[in-house]
């Protein structure tokens, strides 16, 4: 099938060979890299935009589907369809398709001045490489390995999701023909999204990665040394809750602590300008920054910097009156304790005393040993992890059903969502007729489990607060406490895909939720690329 267009980045192989000749006639340095590039991920970006600044012109081509050798069904993505995304990348110049299983014949041809290879190839000593090897050396040229600092695999995300599509889809799809939710009610939800104001009050984090080369053992002892190549910040606490919101549709008001400093004023107008309404009371010392050091795609240390928050009492009642300003405005409130030090136990009751007769919707989430879970009282919807759960009542040995009735007792709440990690949420509920004090939560709480909607996780980082934005938004526009979590789900699956603290919009939610609604299971990971074409989606995996 012949794809190529005059004047764009796709090109036939033998316009390729010209393109290159012309290239070095002027003095310009051509790059190639070869692969197969099935599904595009984070590994392939770096690896790609490492290899332009090898160069002045970077070459990219992609093996022909019908030479591929990468088991049953591959490629997922047909040929055109790889060289498309490939050419959308502004580090790319050209793309072209091999026909042959190895970049042999392709070498001689094209004669690169640069061919960029994995680092996973510096030690590889398959006869294929070594062949191509051969004819780069040969010819005067050279060979570079790229850095890998980040490593993911097309094939092993594609087995993943192959695994575990069949009964994801079948539960989850259970839950949402219970809910019945299909696209016109999911437009409906999504759209009642809009316009509700919400309040979040908790500290504010600046998640940082800190990207580094293959580790090292130091000379003078068994100490490790890391090599930072790249750092990437991210909004992160009760800030990256209040984006979400904005991003869904809401108004949020984003009440914390933040020192009267310039980053401190940079931030603000940053949030300001997604939609965010920053309150806050002054503290002393810099703002609390998270730094994860990642090799490859491990984080192999984490590292607090800045003192814990402490409010004196006076900042404590300003914090607090700042806040009931903000929710007499608001339809919701969400507390989040990230275990800072911005709230004591004390100070969390006096909040939710303050606030509880003001709104709606109380909502209260955790994160941390250092949290407030048990101060959080009459909140209509809690969302710890079952850790959390556990560690606040020391109770690590009960059936997870009697804890958190317990839970919910010693807290006169109503309704909880309990992460679990990899295996998805549980959504407990207390029938509003019920007294907590009951003892026979056998058969007074509801209970629906959600499973996790993807296999894989790049990044588990922030799936709990895109999950509480989604699932408050949810319950706020008259949804049930399973369609929250069924939404929240969503939300936290589409965080997991990415590295770092994304913000979560509407556009997000609605793909995956109408992903969730596809009348036919999909039955392998290329099934569900078919299935996704037929409906006029985007292709995008991560969601599947």
């Amino acid at each position: 099938m012949e794809f190529y267009v005059a004047g764009t980045k796709l090109v036939a192989l033998s316009e390729a060979a010209s393109l290159v000749r012309a290239a070095q006639d002027h003095r310009q340095t051509v790059v190639l890299c070869h692969g197969c590039f099935d599904i595009v991920h984070p590994g392939h970006i770096r690896h790609l935009q490492h290899a332009a600044k090898l160069g002045d012109r970077l070459l990219v081509t992609i093996t022909g589907d019908t030479v591929v050798d990468k088991g049953t069904g591959r490629p997922l993505i047909p040929q055109d369809l790889r060289a498309e995304n490939l050419a959308a990348l502004d580090c790319v110049d050209w793309v072209a398709v091999n026909p042959e299983a190895t970049a042999v014949q392709l070498l001689e041809l094209v004669r690169p001045d640069v061919y960029v290879k994995g680092r996973e190839y510096e030690h590889n000593r398959d006869p294929r490489f070594l062949a191509e090897k051969d004819v780069v050396e040969r010819y005067g040229g050279r060979l570079v390995f790229t850095s890998g600092d980040v490593v993911f695999s097309s094939t092993a995300l594609i087995a993943a999701m192959e695994q575990t599509l069949d009964p994801i889809n079948h539960r989850v799809r259970r839950l949402i023909g219970d809910e019945g939710l299909d696209r016109g009610s999911i437009d409906r939800l999504l759209e009642s999204f809009r316009r509700r104001r919400v309040t979040v009050v908790g500290e504010t984090i600046i998640d940082t990665y800190v990207i580094c080369d293959r580790p090292d053992v130091a000379g003078e002892g068994p100490i490790m040394t890391l090599r930072p190549v790249e750092y990437r910040s991210f909004d992160g606490g009760a800030a990256i809750i209040a984006g979400h919101l904005a991003a869904m549709g809401a108004q949020p008001t984003l009440v914390t602590a933040l020192p009267r400093t310039p980053k401190s004023q940079e931030l603000t107008r940053r949030l300001a300008g997604q939609g965010v309404d920053v309150r806050s009371v002054a503290h002393a010392g810099p703002i609390m920054e998270k730094q994860r050091f990642l090799v490859g795609s491990s984080k192999v240390m984490k590292l607090d910097l800045g003192q814990p928050l402490t409010l004196d009492a006076t900042r404590g009642q300003e914090l607090i009156q700042i806040a009931r300003d903000a929710a007499a405005e608001s339809d919701a409130v969400i507390l989040a304790d990230f275990g800072e030090g911005l709230f004591t136990s004390v100070l969390m009751g006096q909040l939710c005393l303050a606030l509880r007769p003001l709104v709606d919707l109380l909502v209260g989430d955790v994160s941390g040993r250092r949290s407030n879970l048990l101060s959080m009282r009459q909140v209509d919807m809690l969302c710890p992890s079952e850790p959390e759960v556990r560690e606040a009542l020391h109770d690590y040995d009960g059936g997870l059903s009697a804890v958190v009735w317990k839970l919910l007792h010693r807290t006169a709440g109503r309704s909880a969502i309990v992460t679990l990690g990899g295996e998805g949420s549980i959504a407990f509920e207390c029938p509003a007729d019920i007294e907590l004090s009951a003892d026979d939560w056998q058969t007074r709480l509801v209970v629906h489990h959600v499973p996790a909607l993807v296999p894989y996780a790049v990044d588990q980082l922030g799936c709990g607060d895109a999950l509480l934005a989604a699932a408050t938004l949810t319950r706020l526009a008259g949804g049930s406490l399973t369609r929250a979590a069924i939404v929240g789900a969503v939300a936290a699956a589409v965080e997991s895909q990415q590295l770092g603290n994304a913000v979560i919009g509407t556009a997000d939610l609605r793909r995956g939720l109408y992903r969730l609604c596809q009348a036919r299971p999909a039955t392998t990971a290329k099934d569900a690329v078919t299935a996704v074409s037929q409906t006029g989606d985007q292709l995008h995996l991560a969601h599947a």
